[in-house]
């Protein structure tokens, strides 16, 4: 086989339709639900679209706002140069939907919390609200040129315009019909982009098959080139794509991502009954694992492709993240519009993701800075178009950040180092509150900042020693045997020791093996050490203090003192039996 020359073949008319319409229709929500509709003319429409949603739709927005070009793009990705592993991020999710039904959300839910953040001022103080308002805006932000970036490299790609023309654009009609659509713009947006998304997956996969003589034949390639050894059970925390590591790392992170994070909660608070909120996760759960097997599959596919010639080693591309739309690039040559409605695919996830953050984010800034700059007796009216403005502000200042992600290496690891540096501690400092009465609010501020602290010592030098290429992850056999100017098969080790003479003596260089911990175990590692320190710092502290019994999750109820189990209010000493109080 002998790949195009070229890594970005020209769309044809059909294929800009087919993604400007996307485009336009997504547009038309907003300006329906802007201009015409309820108008979303108080904060309560405009944040939770009047508290009037069902199961299916919340569930389906929040599934595919946390979809994103990053997993559509990444997953093709990691399944040709790592194997089929990564499918074990339906464990995760699965893990994400567990703790979520049955630890988190009911908590939230019984306090009927417009603003998750609020607990955590209700459980310990002003002060640890303001910490963990401050983690997630930053985590916001600065995720939010990470899925811009996607699907603009996807049409870049595919179509040689300029990523970052693309990336402005794409952000310019986000932010816009977001600002003036509020909630239910966001989804009804979602509705439509999940469709697009499964079913450009689902024809991408069945033209795929048809290129590479069907199912069998795409399996059985799969199975010569090791692509589908899933099921690692090592637990050495260096090994990347082991079992405990998506049981264990990849499930905290997903946890953190849509339990900690108000643009997830604040979706499933709309509903209105318990049992309709378990549903919903429940479908959610399962609208992710359909879409995340969807990837894998379409990644063996693109594996048998290009099984002896990988299109990055022999120069066909510059990064493996752009080898799934070059694949399709490839197809759609014989395929009217399948090129359109991939691009439109990976545009609706990342749309969804990043129109999701900015009404999420817009609140909680709303909420808990610029309200109280305000006046008190500011109209509902007035407040719905603050919000609009704090939307085109914010949507402006993550535009910008844009620029600089195409500088910073593979899309996924980015992704996650972004979200472990803030999620992790929150991850921690929600759990600390939940499960352990006798935490207090010192324990809960400085252990949020020592998780902190914890998890930038080891992932930002790690990030350091990847980006240098003093570490690695090793790949399955990539062969360039079927390419017309390479004849040989490459493989790269784990960790890479660089040699370099000083002085005429050959010095010898490996990172120390902390720093080799992959990136998977960022969040638990942040989460896990913000509990330990919160719970030393209360102990030390020993304060007095009463803890609101539904602050607690009911899983713990039966473990708490025999005189505490009917009280509304529980007195605790940190880590003291609360008989001790005098």
């Amino acid at each position: 086989m002998t790949p195009n020359t070229s890594s970005s073949i020209t769309l044809r008319w059909f294929d800009y339709t087919i993604f400007a319409g996307t485009l336009v229709l997504s547009t038309l929500i907003g300006i329906y639900y802007g201009c015409f509709g309820t108008k979303q003319g108080t904060t309560r429409e405009y944040l939770m679209g009047g508290k009037t949603m069902k199961i299916i739709p919340i569930a389906i927005s929040v599934a595919v706002s946390h979809i994103a070009g990053v997993m559509l793009l990444g997953t093709a990705a990691d399944v040709f140069r790592y194997g089929a592993s990564i499918w074990l991020f339906v464990v995760s999710i699965i893990v994400m939907g567990f703790l979520t039904n049955f630890l988190y959300l009911p908590v939230f839910f019984k306090l009927r919390l417009r603003n998750i953040y609020n607990y955590l001022e209700k459980r310990f103080d002003k002060r640890t609200r303001t910490l963990a308002i401050v983690f997630y805006v930053i985590s916001e932000i600065l995720l939010f040129p990470v899925h811009a970036y996607s699907p603009s490299l996807t049409f870049a790609t595919a179509s040689g315009f300029n990523v970052n023309l693309v990336a402005f654009i794409l952000c310019a009609i986000c932010v816009f019909y977001t600002s003036i659509g509020g909630f239910n713009t966001v989804i009804w947006t979602d509705l439509l982009q999940f469709t697009i998304i499964v079913a450009s997956f689902i024809c991408i996969y069945v033209i795929g098959l048809g290129k590479s003589e069907g199912f069998v034949s795409v399996w059985n390639t799969a199975v010569a080139g090791q692509r589908l050894q899933v099921f690692n059970f090592d637990i050495d925390p260096t090994v990347r794509d082991s079992f405990w590591g998506y049981l264990i790392g990849f499930g905290s992170s997903f946890t953190a991502y849509v339990a900690m994070r108000q643009t997830g909660i604040q979706k499933f608070l709309t509903l209105g009954k318990s049992t309709d909120l378990k549903w919903s996760v429940l479908c959610t759960v399962i609208s992710l694992s359909v879409v995340q097997t969807l990837c894998v599959f379409v990644g063996l596919v693109v594996y048998a492709k290009y099984k002896d010639c990988d299109p990055l080693t022999s120069h066909m591309i510059s990064k493996h993240d752009q080898i799934f739309p070059y694949f399709v690039t490839e197809i759609g040559a014989s395929v009217p519009g399948i090129s359109g409605l991939f691009i439109a695919a990976i545009c609706s996830g990342s749309l969804s993701s990043m129109s999701s953050n900015l009404n999420a984010l817009s609140g909680v800034i709303y909420k808990d800075i610029v309200y109280f700059f305000l006046k008190k007796n500011l109209s509902d009216k007035s407040g719905s178009g603050i919000l609009k403005v704090i939307v085109l502000v914010v949507g402006t200042l993550c535009t910008c950040l844009v620029f600089i992600i195409g500088l910073l290496g593979e899309i996924i690891s980015i992704s996650l180092l972004v979200s472990a540096l803030t999620q992790g501690p929150l991850l921690g400092l929600f759990t600390l509150g939940i499960l352990f009465p006798k935490a207090n609010s010192k324990g809960a501020f400085y252990g949020s900042l020592g998780g902190l602290i914890a998890v930038a010592f080891l992932a930002l030098p790690a990030k350091y020693y990847e980006m240098r290429g003093f570490i690695k992850y090793p790949t399955k056999p990539l062969s360039l045997s079927g390419c017309a100017l390479f004849n040989q098969t490459s493989t790269e080790s784990n960790f890479t020791t660089f040699t370099t003479t000083v002085l005429n003596e050959t010095v010898t260089f490996q990172p120390p093996s902390i720093f080799k911990i992959t990136f998977f175990y960022y969040t638990f590692f942040g989460a896990i050490m913000t509990i330990i320190f919160g719970l030393i710092i209360s102990y030390m502290s020993k304060s007095d203090f009463l803890v609101d019994r539904k602050l607690l999750s009911p899983l713990i109820y039966k473990y708490l003192p025999e005189e505490c189990r009917q009280e509304e209010r529980i007195s605790c000493v940190s880590l003291q039996d609360p008989s001790e109080i005098q």
